[in-house]
């Protein structure tokens, strides 16, 4: 698949930024009115905005942030399946899309169509999905700040342009490839070095 330019990267990675603070930021808006319910604030406006925040602006930013993000997988260097932190914070990603879109968003409905009724394990709906999923959103930011563990996938190794003495550890293939821009020193015919 073709790769985006450096300005397409930095334009990509910038949106990701953008959309995932957004539903952080939603997210903890929802934990807010979560705990005023649980705290006794009137039900009639708690929930009724707790659903219209989540149909409005929570469910569409996790929309937006897993397709940004499989782009950005898909699009840069960095791949899908190239990284451990990468897949991981994709499956994060995805299990938390799926709660939203199929338990959460039904769930903050139906509180805002109980209203007064609400009973207090039902209040606690509204204060544990979204302390969860905060604290999963800052586990993938944790994961794309130190990018742990290192590559599900080696490098690709390719041959050296003229073949040579393997070297050992590297059976056959003489030797590791060379990082791109480095050059080797060798002695000039004729002089030791």
């Amino acid at each position: 698949m073709k790769q985006l330019s450096p300005t397409g990267r930095k334009a990509l990675l910038t949106l990701h930024l953008v959309t995932s603070l957004g539903w952080l930021g939603a997210d903890l808006g929802l934990l807010a009115l979560g705990v005023a319910g649980l705290r006794g604030a009137d039900p009639e406006v708690v929930y009724p905005a707790a659903g219209l925040l989540v149909t409005y602006l929570f469910a569409p930013l996790s929309v937006l942030v897993w397709l940004i993000g499989l782009a950005s997988a898909l699009l840069t260097p960095w791949g899908l399946l190239r990284w451990r932190w990468v897949l991981v914070k994709f499956v994060i990603t995805t299990a938390m899309l799926g709660l939203v879109l199929l338990l959460l968003t039904p769930t903050v409905r139906r509180l805002g169509e109980l209203g007064p009724d609400l009973a207090a394990r039902d209040r606690l709906d509204l204060v544990v999905p979204p302390a969860v999923s905060s604290t999963l959103l800052i586990v993938t930011t944790v994961l794309s700040t130190y990018k742990p563990w290192g590559r599900l996938v080696p490098a690709r190794l390719s041959p050296p342009a003229s073949p040579g003495p393997p070297r050992a550890g590297w059976p056959g293939r003489g030797g590791p490839p060379e990082p791109a821009g480095r050059r080797t020193r060798t002695a000039a015919p004729g002089r030791r070095g």
